[in-house]
């Protein structure tokens, strides 16, 4: 049994998601302690149990005695054998953390799957949707097809937000007799992480959005335009879409992401998009909102990198199972955190220098 302590690092839940997603991939079990003990409220949250209650509707556990503020926990994974679930977080629990703990393994699966789930779309202290949807599953699809509906946008603290994710797998890891068989088996594989050039930028995309009450206030288009403002000095295109929708409670934010080449072609195998983000508060000015996600999109694209801090972190299972290397614009305690939970999982070692992450060829 591999033992993790949930102090180590950032000593928060992406230590908890990390070992989940990859537990249920190799079919190996751990015993986590300590979790959470490098916050103020220790153990367990609401969105960490959710997790454990999806993985449970996929039949990829049996039903544990988790509760909220529980600061030790031992989980035996079982295969998949459900492909359709639908859960409701019941929170503005992050519906994108949550995705964190399942993505990874029903990306290997040996069928097709399909997620409703219910929760928060846009909330602190994780990835938008927008940006899951725009810029971490455009480097995944080489991978699996994974397709996002946002069918309804969830703020804090309500929640009841909606997604729908079809996942359509490419390489099967039940074929194998084992995870090594299966890395080397990818290795093979002409699908290598290569992102050391930033390249050249060829466009700005984003969306800015809102709740429907926040229409009379222009909030949306107001966020779009500070936005727009700011990065016309980086002399590219620049297309912010600004949408309204019905949500139960008021809230909004904005998403921006930088495409890039290095052929002035966007790349479909290795491809270069930096994002950030960021979301409305009753004490912040539209206006605020809109020039802090641009300002962070230009300090991103200023440090050369072709990954931002964000990305390097989702990234670092993907690296270990297919290889590479990438250059992030800063490396965080989440990503090396990130590091040293699949380095217990998988047979890989990573080597992180300047800002650069590979795989120990040896």
């Amino acid at each position: 049994m591999i033992v993790l302590d949930g102090s180590v690092g950032e000593g928060g839940g992406q230590i908890l998601r990390t070992a989940l997603a990859l537990s249920i991939l190799t079919q190996k079990s751990f015993k986590i302690t300590n979790i959470r003990k490098g916050r103020c409220d220790s153990g367990l949250k609401a969105q960490h149990v959710a997790c454990i209650r999806v993985i449970d509707s996929l039949g990829a556990c049996e039903s544990l005695n988790v509760k909220v503020g529980q600061e030790d926990l031992e989980f035996t994974p079982k295969p998949i054998t459900n492909f359709s679930v639908s859960f409701d977080v019941k929170t503005a629990g992050s519906t994108t953390l949550l995705l964190q703990s399942v993505l990874l393994p029903l990306m290997f699966a040996k069928k097709s799957s399909k997620l409703t789930i219910i929760g928060g779309t846009d909330v602190s202290w994780s990835m938008p949707v927008d940006y899951l949807k725009n810029v971490m599953l455009a480097h995944l699809q080489k991978y699996a097809k994974v397709e996002l509906k946002i069918v309804k946008r969830g703020y804090f603290p309500k929640g009841n937000g909606k997604i729908e994710v079809k996942i359509t797998p490419q390489y099967n890891n039940q074929q194998y007799d084992n995870i090594e068989q299966f890395i080397n088996f990818l290795s093979e594989q002409d699908t290598k992480i290569d992102l050391l050039e930033q390249g050249k930028l060829l466009q700005v995309r984003g969306i800015s959005h809102a709740s429907t009450e926040l229409l009379q206030a222009n909030v949306a288009d107001r966020q779009s335009k500070a936005a727009k403002l700011m990065l016309s000095k980086l002399k590219v295109p620049i297309n912010i879409q600004s949408e309204y929708t019905s949500t139960t409670c008021a809230g909004s934010g904005i998403t921006l992401y930088g495409m890039f080449s290095i052929s002035d072609e966007i790349s479909q195998k290795n491809p270069i998009i930096l994002g950030s983000d960021a979301l409305g508060k009753k004490s912040k000015r539209s206006e605020d909102v809109g020039t802090s996600a641009a300002r962070k999109l230009i300090d991103t694209i200023e440090s050369n990198a072709p990954v931002d801090e964000y990305l390097a972190d989702n990234l670092i299972p993907f690296l270990a199972l297919f290889g590479g290397q990438f250059r992030a614009s800063k490396i965080t305690n989440h990503t090396l955190t990130n590091i040293l939970v699949v380095e217990k999982f998988l047979p890989v070692k990573f080597i992180v220098e300047n800002n650069t992450i590979t795989i120990n060829p040896n």
